[in-house]
């Protein structure tokens, strides 16, 4: 008798997870323990990565040691590329020191360069062998939502500094990750500067990775989706947009902001010409003119400070689109297990057909025996034998597939949950921290003019 498909919904779905805890003893407990396996938990607070502390495996794969973490420097150079064509770029100084280490003994820093395309060859790594962790994201390549006065240059030395902040911002975020820390490869990169590409392409994970075409396709295909990815997904692209109309929105008042404090200039300069053409006003005035050109001229340090902030929110804008990067493996894998059940639910519909001898549905092979007569008792038998070894290898594939579907959507939501707190905390920070910039910012105006206030008092 013909078993009914799976029931693919039901079968995906696990059971509600319960929000990850945070507990730094176990972070600290971890360092110098054996590693139980490389795809195990280290759970942190969060603390690690704001002292630029990273939690790794040590080269023998043996133990986890904290390291400090840091790029120190950017350099420009010029070399030749691929197309052994002569270029220019930026190579970054990455240093890191072991934190934990005899007393007497001193502690030896290494230090490595690497180029930004190297950055991004070790996040496209992570991102084929970690298909369910929100892999963080590296700060932009060109400068994006700037305000007029500052250079789209990617060679320009302020933005390369910002730069340098993000990729350093970016290892930490790896190194305080409880999965990513483990990997052998960020290891390397860290510690091995001849032959790290070889070593990372050889582990093939180009081969690995899912083409865009395909995963287009298993988006517009896929019966059952589950709700919270199809959610996830959308929240991700909302969170998007709306970042990235906050950061517009930011760099119109940056523009506005700095006319408005370039035109105190032009107060300071009135009040300067005046004072020469008066004797018992003439030192007011000038002492206004003064703050006031104190005042114009701060507002370069105020929107230098202000694109770090922005930086943060840009952060969560490229992590939107790792958050997407989720969920479509996640289609990827539920389109496969659907293709799979269809598959193994028409041969047995084939396997029943030729067993009876009935066909319900229109084939080919059935026109065919028509035309030609019916199959001999033998090749029926044969044929029967095949499909039911095909069936046989389906199951097994089909059962294979759900385990794999159930453990992915379990260790994607648990890396979900850990990445929400993150966003949480760190946004509400930054907001927080740019709230306090504007008072001061605002403080600071209404401390000039009430300076203004007082020389105009004295004449």
């Amino acid at each position: 008798m013909e078993q009914a498909p799976p029931d693919l919904e039901r079968q995906w779905q696990p059971a509600p997870l319960e929000p990850l805890g945070h507990t730094d003893a176990g972070l600290l407990a971890a360092v110098g323990e054996e590693a139980e396996g490389s795809r195990d938990e280290v759970p942190g607070d969060g603390t690690e990565h704001a002292l630029g502390l990273g939690v790794l495996m040590t080269e023998n794969n043996f133990g986890l040691k904290k390291i400090e973490i840091s790029v120190s420097e950017a350099e420009k150079r010029t070399g030749r590329n691929a197309m052994n064509m002569q270029e220019t770029y930026t190579a970054y100084l990455i240093e890191t020191r072991s934190v934990e280490h005899t007393d007497g003994q001193s502690v030896l820093t290494d230090s490595l360069w690497r180029r930004y395309s190297e950055f991004e060859l070790l996040r496209n790594y992570l991102l084929v062998y970690y298909p369910h962790i929100v892999v963080p994201p590296l700060p932009e390549k060109r400068a994006e939502f700037v305000w007029h006065k500052l250079s789209a240059d990617n060679m320009d030395p302020d933005f390369v500094e910002r730069r340098r902040i993000g990729l350093e911002n970016f290892l930490l975020r790896v190194a305080s990750h409880p999965i990513l820390c483990r990997d052998k490869i960020f290891y390397l990169f860290l510690t091995q500067e001849g032959n790290w590409k070889e070593t990372v392409n050889e582990t093939g994970f180009q081969l690995k990775a899912d083409s865009r075409l395909k995963a287009l396709n298993a988006t517009f295909r896929v019966k059952n989706p589950d709700k919270r990815f199809t959610e996830l997904k959308h929240y991700s692209d909302e969170l998007q947009s709306v970042i990235s109309h906050l950061l517009r929105v930011r760099a119109r008042v940056a523009d506005r902001l700095y006319g408005v404090y370039k035109v105190h200039g032009n107060y300071g300069r009135v009040f300067s010409e005046w004072s020469a053409i008066e004797k018992e006003m003439g030192d007011g005035l000038q002492s206004a003119g003064h703050h006031m050109d104190v005042y114009a001229s701060s507002i370069d340090d105020i929107l230098e400070d202000e694109e770090h902030y922005a930086d943060q929110l840009k952060e969560y804008l490229f992590y939107a689109e790792a958050l997407r990067a989720v969920c479509r493996k996640h289609e990827l894998m539920q389109y496969d297990l659907e293709m799979a059940a269809q598959d193994l639910a028409s041969k047995k519909q084939q396997c029943e057909e030729l067993a009876t001898g009935t066909v319900r549905t229109f084939s080919l092979k059935g026109m065919t025996t028509k035309l030609f007569g019916q199959e001999t008792p033998e090749q029926r038998e044969a044929r029967i034998k095949v499909l039911e070894e095909q069936i046989n290898e389906g199951e097994q594939q089909l059962k294979s597939k759900n385990l794999e579907g159930r453990e992915f959507v379990k260790n994607a939501w648990a890396d979900i949950e850990r990445f929400k707190e993150q966003k949480n905390h760190d946004l509400k920070e930054a907001l927080i921290s740019y709230a306090v910039m504007q008072i001061s910012m605002c403080k600071k105006g209404i401390q000039v003019w009430t300076n203004a206030k007082e020389c105009f008092s004295k004449m």
